[in-house]
């Protein structure tokens, strides 16, 4: 049995296949040319001492992947032989498909930015206030950006499917009364929303805080749009509205530094020796790791009719720092007093009178 290469030479590929080989080709370039961009982009990274063009390249990898793909599809339709209904097919697809794409890119690149300033500013040093403010204001500006992204992509798909296209022109004459009706039905989730934007720029509170509010001391661990999680001391967690932070009053430790002046008070006796209890107090201080060498005093600021009220302050690098100075003076200190001063712990005196001599005796 002989071939016949007449026979082969006038053997035409059907339409269909051609059409499946064309798109196989142009995905598999697709794939090819963003792997290649990805290997390239992964050593350029590498090569840097910082962590920001590693986190670039390995958040913009899926979505560049699949733009990559539309962008090769959209070449390859010029050499596709398609129907009319085939043709309309992908154009819907094309307009369906590629805003989505577009809006996950922008929404990428936002979280880029946000990982960015997330990885350049670190809160972990003592005097972290410039970075908290960045990474406060990048992570509530981010999540608007975000939001307003994916309302105005998921628009412009709606908008590719000329159904629903011709059905919004009769949509927005009604739109107005529906927005006041849904404006009113989520007053509560508006208000907290507003806050948030609102939050970002007045800064009452950042990342990394030390607040007190509802009589509980805790640090800001994360800022949402419409709410603000607190870590307590306990490792519980408050969760806070954001409109809470505008209206009501709280403590804020950390508002211009995270230096703090820690305090602690004691109840003496009033004949107790004041210098003598300074001059250990500067000693405890001087010897303790955890003060910051900025200031510390001991001073008498009340007095009552049996006792006197001595209160003693120093400054530590934070608020953690601080309470742990705190209670570690407060120990020393009464351990001194116990041991070495125990005439200074407050007495209460009762008078004695002798009625037959008519004098009286203390």
């Amino acid at each position: 049995m002989t071939f016949d290469w007449t026979e082969w030479r006038d053997w035409e590929v059907p339409v269909a296949l051609m059409n499946l080989i064309v798109v196989a080709a142009a995905v598999v370039l697709a794939l090819a040319a963003h792997a290649l961009a990805l290997a390239i982009g992964r050593r350029i990274a590498a090569r840097t001492p910082e962590s920001v063009d590693d986190a670039v390249v390995e958040l913009s990898a899926r979505p560049l992947r699949w733009v990559a793909v539309a962008v090769a599809l959209a070449a390859a339709r010029r050499f596709l032989d398609l129907s009319e209904w085939s043709n309309d097919l992908w154009q819907f697809a094309t307009g369906f498909v590629v805003p989505g794409l577009i809006g996950w890119l922008l929404i990428t690149v936002v979280r880029v930015y946000v990982r960015a300033v997330e990885l350049r500013y670190d809160i972990g040093v003592s005097d972290n206030l410039r970075a908290r403010r960045r990474r406060t204001r990048a992570a509530i500006l981010g999540r608007v950006v975000v939001i307003a992204i994916g309302v105005l992509t998921a628009a412009l798909m709606l908008l590719s499917i000329p159904s629903i296209r011709s059905v919004g022109i009769t949509l927005m004459a009604s739109a107005g009364l529906a927005g006041l009706a849904v404006g009113a039905a989520a007053q509560p989730a508006l208000k907290n929303l507003i806050a948030g934007i609102q939050l970002a720029f007045t800064e009452p509170i950042r990342i990394d805080d030390v607040l007190i509010i509802e009589n509980e001391w805790g640090r800001v661990e994360e800022i949402r749009l419409t709410y603000v999680v607190i870590a307590l001391w306990d490792e519980r967690r408050l969760v806070v509205p954001v409109s809470r932070f505008l209206e009501m009053p709280f403590q804020n430790w950390t508002r211009n530094t995270s230096q703090l002046l820690g305090s602690a008070f004691f109840w003496l006796d009033p004949t107790a020796d004041i210098p003598r209890l300074r001059a250990r107090y500067e000693e405890l201080v001087r010897a303790n790791p955890r003060w910051d060498g900025r200031s510390f005093v001991l001073q008498v600021t009340d007095t009552k009719p049996d006792a006197i009220e001595v209160r003693v302050l120093a400054t530590a690098k934070d608020a953690g720092t601080a309470f742990d100075l705190r209670c570690d003076l407060r120990e020393a200190m009464l351990a001194f007093i116990r041991d070495e001063m125990p005439e200074a712990l407050p007495r209460r005196r009762l008078l004695a009178v002798d009625a037959s001599a008519g004098t009286a005796d203390a």
